[in-house]
């Protein structure tokens, strides 16, 4: 068979599975956004923390991107023992991988503010909280988001492989038709998996890019 004889066979299938489909992928969000979530928070609480510090930022970037450095095989399967199975060890991973380019770009973010910014606001009476909330995070905010978008895209992907830990979402199709390639179901199995996770990243990295809009001061 032919790629295009494959191909041919996918409207159908899909047309017969949409509603598992449709529940996977709902699954596959929900894991994304509680990731996304727990990752923010603790990346930006720690680029705050470090921002002004230069052996601390550089102390949180080097421990958020060796994370990235292990392979999504082996920190899935290290997280057994621990977690066991299913979303727990999912989740616990994926907030993992996503840390540092959110925790980086809030660096960036509040280190690319002019000085001469915070100073006006220093002399304008403000304190350093009121700093913090009032000028300098407003001024990051878009590259944080960025960070976030970067990091959301990286979760749908590899919130796939979470499969091998029975971890929920569209991974367990696609590991299914992994095992049964070279027949018309392993590969309606794959296509229709790799092609709902695609869709997934599309819509969420639309969506967050109006939400970058929405929550950027209009002065920006």
């Amino acid at each position: 068979m032919t790629f295009l004889d494959y191909i041919s066979g996918v409207p159908a299938y899909l047309e017969r599975e949409w509603s598992d489909l449709l529940e996977l992928t709902f699954e596959h969000l929900l894991v994304v956004l509680v990731t996304i979530v727990l990752a923010t928070v603790i990346a930006l609480g720690l680029g705050l923390a470090t921002y002004r510090n230069q052996s601390g930022a550089r102390a949180v970037l080097t421990v958020t991107g060796t994370f990235l450095t292990v392979p999504s095989f082996a920190l899935f399967g290290l997280f057994i023992p621990i977690f066991g199975l299913g979303a727990v060890p999912t989740v616990v991973a994926l907030v993992l991988y996503a840390l540092l380019p959110i925790a980086r770009n809030t660096i960036t973010g509040l280190r690319s503010i002019d000085p001469a910014v915070v100073e006006s606001a220093q002399g304008m009476g403000l304190s350093r909280r009121q700093r913090l909330l009032r000028v300098e995070l407003p001024l990051a905010w878009p590259i944080i988001m960025t960070g976030v978008r970067v990091s959301t895209l990286m979760i749908v992907g590899i919130a796939a492989i979470a499969a091998i830990v029975n971890g929920p979402g569209l991974g367990g199709p696609i590991f299914q038709g992994l095992s049964a390639i070279g027949t018309q179901r392993g590969f309606n199995l794959a296509f229709s998996g790799t092609l709902f996770v695609a869709v997934l990243a599309l819509l969420l990295d639309g969506v967050l890019g109006m939400l970058s809009k929405l929550t950027t001061s209009k002065g920006l």
